[in-house]
Parts: structure tokens; sequence; C-alpha cells
């Protein structure tokens, strides 16, 4: 039974309470339980199961910053982790890839019950009746050269390969698929992430937004099957032949730079897979002309000024990966397979959700912006809360408390989490603003030693060597006689 002293650990470390009870509600050991036997292909569980797994490497990237090593120690300690180290690690090292895959996919959808405390919508009105998606691939990479034919290897070694679906309104991940080969293509990876993101229960179409590398004929036309529609950045290696019947229209983007849009099909006449599109053509004045095609074929209900903006919308998907890597440190992988850098990559995107959460419920509790709002900072105090947490309470009363006080329903978890974190906001968190660096110009000098003080270069008390010009050297050359 939980005394008063645990209730007042919850109390004063709110974002550690909110941590554990949503991890409790997506990674409950019956759930997890029922993932394995779904998607265990031929793994097994002995000593290790897979529930006892998913909660050591979760603690590591939360409460240890990765270092599954002292989580491990740490669970022998307290009599949970009955195997050796090296059995934990081999244990990661052979996780298959539809367990992951099915542990996101699946734990998402536990997630996506409480709903999303975002209340404003970064996308344009006429794409409100869509959920707006968009994906790309990306290889797992700072793989530690563990392994025995790793050994004494120079070069960058990657992972394995993922292909990540994006909510591009909440910026939550929705959808993945994953390759072994970390140098595997991202297009063969599309059908799988598509259909699990298909088999998600939504009563909206589908608008897929996506980079021109996936402007192919049998991807498009995957993506436009029923309802789904698609916007792609237009690839010219598939040419694009107008149609006569339909003159084209010209306007002025968001940015003030001129468009053409243009209706016709991708591909050769003959060709039985062209798709019939809508181009539209911006004008740059310091780049080459970019285009995107799109299925919205409505010029008045979907204005291109708009489907432009749906595209733009698509560069959170790198901000999202930027913020994986950099919160959950995934530089720095546990497990050096590639099923085990797979599986950590998962757990980072699901835990990536949970954290996304719990900023967009403080922000709104505080009635601001969630993107207002550093991800990174927050995820420090976050950690900070939890190894707080963990000095004062044993696992085994965690475990009880989270029990004791667990809250069950979607609908009652909501509201206890929006009264506990809607009132903790702190200044602190507001996210800096971006500032423009100073351009970087050629190197004037070098210093003579290769080396001087600050004081010194201050004072004009160092010495420079010019950097002779080599172009200019060699063209005075030429024309010396």
């Amino acid at each position: 039974m939980s005394t008063p002293f645990d209730l007042e650990v919850c109390r004063r470390l709110p974002l550690a309470d909110a941590s554990f009870r949503l991890l409790d509600f997506v990674t409950e050991d019956e759930f997890l339980a029922g993932v394995f036997k779904r998607h265990r292909a031929r793994s097994y569980e002995e000593d290790i199961s897979f529930a006892l797994l998913v909660h050591l490497i979760a603690e590591a990237l939360l409460g240890h910053r990765g270092s599954a090593n002292q989580t491990f120690k740490h669970a022998q300690e307290q009599d949970i982790l009955k195997t050796t180290v090296q059995a934990a690690y081999a244990k990661l090292g052979r996780v298959p890839l539809s367990l992951s895959l099915g542990l996101f996919t699946e734990a998402i959808g536990r997630l996506e019950q409480l709903g999303t405390p975002t209340t404003d919508d970064p996308l344009p009105k006429s794409l409100a009746p869509f959920r707006v998606l968009g994906f790309d691939g990306k290889k797992i990479k700072y793989v530690a050269k563990k392994l025995k034919p790793l050994r004494g290897l120079n070069g960058n070694v990657f992972g394995g390969k993922l292909l990540i679906v994006a909510d591009l309104r909440t910026r939550q991940a929705v959808g993945a698929n994953a390759a072994l080969d970390g140098e595997a293509a991202d297009n063969p990876l599309v059908a799988g992430a598509v259909d699990r993101v298909r088999a998600q229960p939504t009563d909206r179409p589908r608008l897929w937004v996506n980079d021109r590398a996936f402007c192919e004929f049998k991807t498009l036309s995957s993506l436009g099957q029923g309802t789904d529609q698609f916007v792609t950045r237009y690839a010219a290696s598939y040419g694009f032949h107008p149609d006569p019947s339909r003159p084209s229209r010209r306007g002025t983007d968001e940015l003030g730079r001129p468009f053409i849009e243009e209706w016709g099909w991708l591909g050769k006449p003959k060709s039985p897979n062209r798709v019939f599109v809508r181009k539209i053509t911006v004008t740059r004045a310091d780049a080459e002309p970019f285009a995107v095609v799109t299925s919205l074929l409505d010029e008045q209900k979907y204005p291109a000024v708009e489907v432009l903006a749906v595209y733009r919308a698509r560069w959170s998907l790198e901000t999202m990966f930027q913020q994986v890597v950099q919160t959950f440190d995934l530089r720095h992988l546990i497990g050096s397979t590639s099923e085990a850098t797979v599986f950590q990559a998962m757990l980072c995107l699901l835990l990536y959700n949970i954290t996304l959460f719990i900023r967009d419920t403080v922000a709104a509790g505080a009635q601001r912006a969630p993107t207002a709002v550093s991800l990174q900072l927050l995820f420090d105090d976050l950690v900070r809360d939890l190894t707080g947490w963990m000095e004062v309470l044993q696992p085994e009363e965690t475990v009880e408390l989270m029990r004791v006080t667990r809250v069950v329903e979607p609908v009652a978890l909501r509201a206890y989490l929006r009264q506990t974190l809607g009132t903790i906001w702190t200044d602190r968190w507001i996210k800096a603003p971006t500032r423009k660096q100073p351009p970087k110009g050629p190197p004037r000098a070098y210093l003579r030693g290769g080396h001087c003080s600050v004081d010194k270069i201050r004072r004009g008390a160092h010495h420079e060597i010019p950097i002779k010009n080599k172009k200019n050297d060699t063209d005075k050359k030429a024309k010396d006689p």
C-alpha cells in the first residue's frame, strides 16, 4: 500500500509522475505480453521477458541517460534482472524487426486513445478534412564497433534503416517501417509503413506529403488509393506532359515569389502507369525553380498557396529526427546489431511521443503554443525529476504506487494529467529565438606557430602569415613570359 510519503513524491515531481503513468499506460505488462505473442517471429522468452526488456531499456534512456550497463546492474541489485548483463545485451541484439515495429505501432495506438491537447492547427484551413502525414527515411548512425566483425574498421558503420511517418499537425510519429541494412533504399519501405498507418482507425482521408525521392509511379499510385491524396516534390526525371484542354494559371505565393500551376500527366503518353496531377512551379531568385505535384486537382477548393504551405510543413520531419537524436542521445547506441539499433530507435520514438504529449499538456495549461516550448529544456527537467524519484523510491515501491493509484480509463487519465501538468509552467522552458549566424568569410591569415592566445590577438601582439590566393598566383604565372 502506498504511503503518504509516496504520494508526496508524486505531487512534488509532476513531470516524473506524468512520465511513469504514461509509460505504465502504453507499456503495461499484459499489453506487452500480447504484443510479443502477435509479433514474436522466432524469438522466445526465458529469464528475460519482453516486458522486462522494454522497461529496462526505457529506464536506461530516461533514468540513466542511455547507460544500459548501469540499468542492468541496478536491476541485478534489486533482483529484477536474474541473468548476467551479457545475457541482457544479447537479448537486445536479437529483437526481431517485426517485434520492434509491432511494439511501436500498437503502443502509439494506445497513446492516441488519450487524444491530443494541442489546440492550434499549423496547417491551412482547406486541408482540415485531411489527416496530413509526412514520411522520410533515415539511416541509424553512430553504431559502436563492439561486434567482432566491426573491430578495427575505419569509416562510418550504419545500423538499420528507418522510414518514419509523422502527423504534421501534432508532430508525433504515427507509423514506421525498417530494414536491417542501413544502406537500403527508402522506397521499398513505403508500402509497409503506409499499410500500418492505413490500418489505424480514422474517419478522415489521408494527405501524404513527401520529398522528390518518392516521386515515382508506383509510390504515387499507392498513395492516391481510395480517398487518400498526395503532395510530392516534383522529380525532373519524370517528364511532365501538360493537358492542352486546361489552361495554366499564375499567382504569387506567401513569400512573394511567382508561380505557375498546370494540369497534366507524369509519364509518357503511351505509359500505362502515368499519373494525372496538378503541378505548381515556383520561381526562386537565388535557386533553380521548385515544383510540387499533387492529386488535389481543384484549384478553388485547394489554393496553390496552401498546397505549397503544406509541403513546407514537411520540414518538421527533419526537426523531429534532430530532436529524437539530441533528446534521447541516439548518438550513443546501446546495442551494436542492426536489430538492437532499430529496437532502440522505435523505443526512442515512443518516448518522444510521450514527451510531446507532456509538452503539449503543459503548454495548454499555460495557454501557450506548443512550438514555443523547448522540448530539450523540458526533457532535461523531466530527467531531473526522474532521477530524484529513483533516489527516494525503490523500483518495487514505484510499481506498487502505480498499481494502487493507476488510472485505467483514457478519459480519466487525460483529466489527471491535465490537472497535474496544467499549473507547473515555468519561463525556463521558453524556446530561445533563432539567431542568424554571422556569415563565415574565407580565412584571412595563418597564426605563426599555429597557435596563439585570445589575449595576445586582442592586443595585437600576435603574428599573422597572409594566405596567398592560389588562383591569382596561377593567373600571374600564366601571364609571365
